[in-house]
């Protein structure tokens, strides 16, 4: 699948909630409770909001996937690490990585990493039991380094490449 990579706009904001809402569920749906994916689908117009904002004030870069018919089909976002730099992290973190179902395998989530970080020594949170976007990561030069957080939805863990 040949996808059209470009920054998000504000007027994206609302076709970029809903594909959070979706690859969230697609991705998630056996490492989650369903009660999880309902509370997120009743906040909607507030993630559309989250998402027009953060877009407009650039607090990360944001970049969508979208297919020749037009269909959002991925996205990632990144910026400055949140985490402590005297962890001795590279300045980069992928906060998102996030690619429908329908185009698992086909070249997206690789192509929206590429644009978004290329080459460059970043890290990155998964969630633990994830093993499809583990072995993604795995593959694109990322290792755990042992680093571990408790989160609302279940335990990440801090992956690197350097």
């Amino acid at each position: 699948m040949t996808a059209r990579i470009v920054p998000a706009r504000p007027e994206d904001a609302e076709a970029f909630a809903d594909l959070h809402l979706d690859v969230w569920e697609e991705a998630y749906a056996a490492l989650m409770p369903t009660s999880v994916f309902t509370e997120r689908r009743a906040r909607r117009d507030e993630r559309v909001t989250s998402w027009r904002t953060i877009i407009e004030t650039g607090s990360s870069a944001n970049l969508l996937a979208w297919a020749a018919d037009g269909t959002l089909v991925g996205f990632s976002s990144t910026g400055p690490g949140r985490d402590d730099p005297a962890d001795g992290l590279p300045p980069l973190e992928l906060m998102g990585l996030y690619v429908r179902a329908s185009a698992y395998g086909t070249g997206v989530g690789h192509a929206l990493l590429t644009a978004a970080i290329s080459d460059s020594d970043a890290y990155l949170w998964v969630l633990d039991g994830n093993a499809r976007a583990i072995g993604f990561y795995e593959r694109q030069g990322f290792r755990f380094d042992g680093a571990t957080k408790p989160e609302d939805v279940g335990l990440e863990r801090r992956m690197v490449r350097r």
